[in-house]
């Protein structure tokens, strides 16, 4: 577990598009939802600072809801069918993989977590950060966070 450790990520300004169903869709959804999202960033007229595409992730025990976003400064111009929002400060419980072994991922970083006492912060989203390579590799650098509670 010598990849898991905490960190604590600044503000982030968010553009993207969600998708909100039962967890019986995922990954599926959230893939298809990458993809669409991919496919419109042409539309924002900015570039993003990397190649990192957010999905902040929020659910319950039915249901998620499930963003793909970039980190753009807070502007009035947002694309039709896109949204903006802040995220806060936060501190979080971080693994980095890949996109083929998120599953094993979070059930390490969980098991990091119940180790080192940490809590989840139950009302702030949880993060995925995906490393995009232009040449669409199969396998892409992925980060995940999970809230801590202070």
């Amino acid at each position: 577990m010598d990849n898991c450790s905490i960190i604590t990520k600044p503000t982030l300004h968010l553009v993207g598009i969600s998708y909100c169903g039962p967890y019986s869709t995922f990954p599926d959804e959230a893939i298809r939802l990458q993809s669409e999202f991919l496919a419109r960033k042409h539309e924002l007229n900015t570039t993003s600072k990397a190649p990192l595409l957010y999905s902040p992730y929020f659910g319950n025990e039915v249901f998620a809801t499930y963003w793909a976003c970039y980190e753009m400064p807070p502007s009035e111009d947002v694309p039709d069918g896109m949204v903006q929002f802040t995220i806060p400060t936060h501190r979080y419980a971080m693994v980095a993989s890949t996109n083929k072994r998120i599953g094993e991922a979070y059930e390490q970083l969980f098991a990091w977590m119940n180790e080192q006492e940490l809590e989840k912060h139950q009302s702030a989203v949880a993060l995925e950060v995906f490393y995009i390579q232009e040449q669409h590799l199969e396998e892409e650098a992925v980060e995940l966070l999970i809230p801590l509670a202070d």
